[in-house]
């Protein structure tokens, strides 16, 4: 039989080569400062939609890793509505998408009260409002009771089976969550918090304590550890997109690390480099936002009306050349409902102050760009 880690003596008592993290660790931490100290200087409405570019993100990617998709329309509508974002064209949102950025939301928002199992086990039924796994019922709301057999990681066709972690079983689980409890509100000052999430999204995946949605909880509980570390409420990155990214390697190192001893260095240097991925591919994410807020702190001063500031924000929110066609005229007039004569005359406004360009072109064919 396979010797899992939570069978050894002194499960669940982890220990790591702190040399071997420190490389990494510090790289991490210099791009996690960089990227708070930007968002930091956002204004509200931009930070709201940073952080809906994020927790999008995140809830596509989070489903994604478990072979789910949900349509980013209702994802993007539910997050809004959270936000009180704008959401008009967006679609009515779903039980179980609601459910998921309730979650989400939970986890960040209120990262200082209490983790219980009452509390988790509410996470991981609003994950599955109708009881059901796709068309498998399943056991919502609860932790599982193995009747159907012992709780498995299996991969390969029926009769070619093979079994890639078996967790603890059922009678187990009330004794393993609560060390786990204790563990997690139990915070200590000495351990680092980048290392803690780690530990916290391993500790629990190895528990592996309901029928289904495991992998999103305890990627919604690393999400909490980071913002208990930041001490912010708003989440500005996220590891899902990167873990699935590397998926494979994501399930190999979680896979060997639970068949070995206590020593999980190698999955925390696996985390780690994943953590500072997503601080990298979060700040991509967010460059729209940041170059907009660069461009309204160089010019503040500038005097514009309020028809000329909302052009100019749907230009800055479409990105560098990304917004099709140039700025004309005929677009001036349908986003304000100004006559062609006040349309001229405020372009002409924005190109004497130096805020548009005109690109190539002449005639019908005359359109013009943000001066970035």
């Amino acid at each position: 039989m396979t010797n899992y880690i939570w069978k050894l003596k002194n499960w669940p008592k982890f220990k790591w080569d702190e040399a071997k993290l420190l490389p990494g660790l510090s790289a991490a931490r210099l791009k996690q400062g960089k990227l708070i100290e930007k968002v930091s200087g956002l204004l509200e409405l931009d930070s709201k939609q940073a952080e809906a570019y994020i927790f999008e993100a995140e809830a596509l990617k989070t489903t994604q890793i478990e072979g789910e998709k949900y349509n980013p329309e209702s994802v993007r509508s539910s997050i809004h509505r959270r936000l009180g974002l704008d959401y008009a064209g967006l679609p009515r949102t779903e039980r179980h998408i609601d459910g998921l950025i309730e979650v989400l939301f939970d986890a960040t928002r209120n990262f200082d009260e209490k983790l219980t199992s009452k509390r988790l086990c509410g996470w991981q039924a609003a994950l599955f409002p109708t009881g059901y796994s796709g068309l498998q019922k399943i056991i919502a709301g609860k932790f599982r009771n193995d009747v159907n057999g012992p709780m498995e990681v299996v991969s390969g066709s029926i009769g070619r089976e093979k079994v890639h972690y078996q967790a603890p079983s059922a009678d187990k689980i009330s004794h393993e969550i609560k060390l786990f409890l204790t563990w997690w509100n139990n915070r200590s000052s000495s351990l680092d918090g980048i290392i803690r999430a780690g530990i916290a999204h391993f500790y629990f995946v190895t528990i592996h304590p309901f029928d289904d949605g495991n992998g999103r909880i305890a990627r919604a509980l690393t999400d909490m550890a980071i913002a208990q570390d930041d001490n912010l409420s708003k989440r500005y990155y996220g590891l899902s997109t990167e873990i699935l990214k590397d998926k494979q390697n994501y399930y190999k190192i979680l896979e060997e690390s639970q068949k070995g001893d206590l020593d999980i260095t190698n999955w925390l240097m696996w985390f780690i480099d994943c953590f500072s991925k997503a601080l990298m591919t979060s700040e991509k994410l967010l460059e729209n936002i940041f170059n907009k807020a660069d461009f309204w702190r160089t010019h503040q001063m500038i005097e514009m009306n309020t028809r000329q500031k909302k052009v100019v924000n749907k230009m800055l929110d479409a990105g560098k050349g990304n917004f099709i066609g140039g700025l004309t005229t005929r677009k001036y007039m349908g986003m304000t409902g100004m006559s062609r004569i006040t349309a001229i005359r405020e372009i002409n406004d924005l190109l004497s102050k130096k805020i548009l360009i005109q690109n190539e072109g002449k005639g019908r064919n005359v359109n013009y760009s943000i001066e970035w």
